[in-house]
């Protein structure tokens, strides 16, 4: 620091041809007095016992003349500073402008309050280097450089060539509305068929006037059972003897099949013989833990045998070659038995197109059967929920049940009942079962006084 300021003071005191606005009696007065000598080896010397005065008043003096004359006065040339006197001069005024000057006064003088808001100094403003910045300059020039070279080879970029290669947007003519004062238009009729529509098809879209046109799958039913199914002859009122044993075979079937499932239930959930316990097993669990201890330090005495007497021997370098040799010749025996076994193949054409045809077939046979599949289950319902389809009971009616007229019908079953599970069928809805509601606390019994006094 104490470098720089001495530098300073050098550079004040020898300007060549600096010439100063200030006197320099202020400054010969201000250095006149006796220098305090000070160590100036520690560091808190330096700014307390450091004298710059001359150079803070040298550089006053720079912006001064930088203000008023736009730069050192030294510096400017003599055109400038100093112009010849050769009196005044003259003008010839013509009297019409000085009439006109008198009548009225001139406008170009400025007022004072914008001779004072304006700007005095002489300094031109700093340059704004943010105003001349481009975000990836480098990167645009690199670009643009880039882009010239290939116009001067004459490869054209990638979007034009997009741009040239798109198609030509073919003009559709829109259907001009028919005028209603026309004598010829064809008549009306308004019990006919549907309207025509003359409006922009996107105006009526978006102003819901016409649906939007629906995908085909929406319109796809999700199964082709009919909604309302026709009951077998045997479950009419009146049945026919072998009809009506048709139905009661079909529905003892559906019987059978549940107690089948139910049996089948309790067989396994059911205890075993083997698994029941004895004296001899209680007796077991009770003294087990007692005598492992002396088997398991006999099992740990052999196992150290056995791993102490299975030490491999290191090998010799003469052992590894003859097993780098065998494993070579063992590789190359692979290589001309696959070798061998596609030129074999050759030989076996006609196997192999058999064998082509036959998988051909067998390929073409599971296709069929895949969509068989497939026609059957959309008659089947499907697995919509957690829980799986329970068909309804048939509704059927013994021999001896069945009465001779219809007035002495009874109804079995339920309508509210068939039309939800036919729901259910048709995959319209989802299986479900009926809400189970627990109370949250327990019905309490009270016996009241005066049904106590009445008993």
């Amino acid at each position: 620091m104490m470098a720089a300021v001495k530098r300073l003071k050098r550079v004040a005191a020898l300007q060549p041809g600096f010439i100063s606005f200030k006197s320099s009696a202020e400054s010969d007065d201000l250095n006149s007095g006796r220098r305090k000598r000070v160590n100036k080896n520690k560091k808190k010397n330096w700014n307390k016992h450091s004298d710059i005065q001359d150079v803070e008043e040298f550089l006053d003096d720079v912006r001064l003349q930088e203000r008023a004359t736009g730069g050192l006065i030294s510096e400017k040339p003599d055109d400038s500073l100093f112009f010849v006197d050769i009196g005044e001069q003259k003008k010839s005024v013509r009297p019409e402008v000085q009439e006109r000057k008198k009548g009225k006064k001139s406008k170009s003088r400025p007022l004072r309050i914008d001779l004072i808001l304006q700007h005095d100094s002489l300094v031109p403003p700093p340059k704004d280097v943010l105003a001349y910045q481009q975000p990836n300059a480098k990167k645009l020039r690199r670009i643009a450089e880039n882009a010239e070279k290939l116009a001067a080879m004459g490869v054209l970029p990638r979007r034009q060539k997009r741009l040239l290669n798109r198609r030509p947007a073919t003009k559709t003519s829109k259907a001009k509305t028919a005028a209603n004062n026309f004598p010829d238009r064809p008549y009306y009729d308004l019990w006919g068929g549907e309207a025509k529509e003359t409006a922009d098809p996107y105006y009526l879209e978006q102003t819901g006037k016409r649906r939007v046109k629906r995908p085909e799958k929406l319109n796809a039913k999700p199964s082709i059972l009919p909604a309302v199914e026709v009951i077998a002859p045997g479950g009419s009122y009146n049945p026919d003897f072998f009809s009506h044993q048709a139905l009661l075979l079909e529905a003892h079937e559906v019987e059978v099949k549940r107690e089948r499932a139910e049996l089948r239930l309790e067989r396994q959930l059911a205890v075993k013989r083997e698994d029941t316990a004895t004296e001899e097993t209680v007796f077991q669990e009770l003294v087990e833990g007692l005598v492992e201890e002396e088997e398991e330090e006999q099992e740990e005495e052999e196992d150290v045998s056995i791993r102490g007497g299975l030490q491999q021997e290191k090998k010799t370098e003469k052992e590894r070659k003859r097993e780098r040799a065998d494993k070579i010749k063992s590789q190359q025996k692979q290589a001309a038995r696959v070798f061998t076994d596609k030129k074999q193949q050759l030989f076996q054409l006609r196997s192999i197109q058999a064998t082509l045809k036959r998988r051909e077939q067998r390929t073409r046979e599971r296709v069929a059967q895949r969509k068989a599949n497939q026609e059957a289950e959309k008659s089947m319902p499907r697995r919509l929920g957690k829980l799986k389809f329970q068909a309804q009971d048939l509704e059927i009616q013994l021999s001896d049940e069945i009465p001779g007229s219809l007035r002495t019908l009874r109804p079995e079953g339920s309508v509210l009942k068939d039309r939800f599970k036919s729901m259910q069928k048709r995959n319209m809805i989802e299986p479900r079962e009926r809400a189970k509601f627990k109370r949250r606390l327990k019905v309490k019994y009270v016996e009241k006084r005066a049904f106590r006094e009445i008993t």
